[in-house]
């Protein structure tokens, strides 16, 4: 009997192993057809079977693009006296209108520029069922990321960052049927909402377009992160220690990358702050609409946004803006546009939660003391020509 229990559990174990070994071979079996890590044809239609299809038509399009423009004429102004102006002949790109199907054609595009370092190992893998499960699962995540941000973005500049030579211009976009959504559900008025949002963009259009070696910057170090491990003529074994070994030069890399976007996000808001008291009457009920939209989200939406590591980014732009605000407040804009002379004057994330050391390594005079120099040389000014007048 033990010996017959011992035959029927060989028995079982045998066919368990057979059936892996079925499964495994199964998933491996070279299929017909080139290998893809990633569907972007599947995205785009996973991202817009989940979203409405509220199309803009040309004339509405043409429409809101001329409004746009007058709007971000108004506003041009009084930000580039807030911020410094543009170099000779550079000039901000106009508003393009969206509705949310060509801001997923807009991003996936830009995806796929972004991706193509690493996409670009596919061409050596074997196409195998397991890696068609792969890329299901990943064009399914990826689709309902889009879908999702499809629904809440409201305005985007695109620097056109990673792609190897820009095929247009950069662009400054709103997503009208979102700003639409969100005007009718907050009752806001509809002008001073556009008005705000351009101005927000406008500053990271003046960003890129006054300080050209910060697309180039931001481009060398998006390009070691995601190309260091693919680089041509490299072998297996290389490829394998540039992604173990030398994964933590890619991790210091992304870190800078993480820290220079927190400095964008975060100026950008404190522009807006004070720009946008000043110029928009409707400033404060636009921000407090602003504040309540960003905090008060569904239980489903607060957990995506954890899983996806939206919340991470959005607590970093604060890191930025803090960093920003303490800066300008002790020192004033053209101390805080110091940080655009060039890579070596970015912040670090360090410096970014220690202001104050960002400002030491800079050599910022300390606005106390030359208060106080100021307050002496006007007391001994007063004291000689109170000399003078007793003579």
């Amino acid at each position: 009997m033990p010996s017959g229990r011992r035959v029927f559990k060989g028995v079982v174990t045998g066919v368990a192993f057979s059936a892996v070994a079925f499964v495994v071979a199964d998933v491996l079996r070279p299929l017909p057809g080139p290998a893809r890590l990633l569907d972007w044809d599947e995205i785009r239609d996973r991202a817009k079977d989940r979203l409405p299809g509220d199309l803009l038509n040309p004339r509405t399009r043409r429409r809101l693009e001329d409004h746009y423009a007058r709007l971000a004429t108004e506003v041009e102004g009084p930000l580039l006296a807030a911020v410094g102006g543009l170099p000779k002949g550079a000039t901000l790109p106009p508003f393009q209108a969206l509705d949310r199907h060509s801001w997923v054609d807009l991003n996936v595009a830009i995806l796929a520029d972004a991706m193509e370092p690493i996409l670009a190992v596919q061409s050596r893998l074997p196409n195998t069922r397991l890696l068609g499960l792969g890329r299901t699962a990943m064009d399914q995540y990826v689709g309902v990321l889009l879908s999702f941000l499809g629904r809440r973005v409201l305005g985007q500049y695109d620097p056109q960052l990673l792609g190897r030579e820009p095929a247009v211009t950069p662009g400054l976009y709103l997503v009208e049927p979102n700003i639409a959504d969100w005007e009718e559900e907050a009752e806001l008025p509809a002008e001073p909402l556009r008005r705000w949002l351009i101005l927000h963009e406008l500053t990271h259009a003046w960003q890129f377009t006054a300080h050209p070696w910060l697309r180039d910057h931001l481009n060398g170090m998006l390009q070691e992160v995601l190309g260091a491990a693919l680089v041509d003529g490299q072998g297996t074994l290389e490829r394998v220690l540039t992604m173990t070994i030398g994964m933590g030069r890619q991790l210091s890399v992304l870190g800078k990358v993480q820290a220079t976007m927190s400095l964008v996000e975060g100026y950008s808001n404190l522009v807006m702050d004070e720009v946008g008291r000043k110029e928009l009457p409707e400033f404060e009920r636009l921000e407090a609409a602003h504040r309540a939209r960003t905090n008060e989200k569904s239980i489903f939406e607060r957990l995506f946004w954890r899983l996806t590591g939206l919340e991470l980014k959005l607590q970093q732009y604060v890191v930025g803006e803090q960093f920003s605000r303490a800066i300008h407040d002790r020192y004033g804009m053209p101390a805080l546009n110091r940080a655009w002379e060039g890579p070596e004057s970015l912040p670090t994330m360090e410096e970014l939660r220690d202001p104050e050391r960002w400002a030491r390594r800079m050599g910022l005079p300390d606005p106390a003391l030359i208060e106080t120099t100021n307050g002496a040389r006007q007391g001994a000014g007063k004291a000689r020509s109170g000399g003078r007048q007793r003579r």
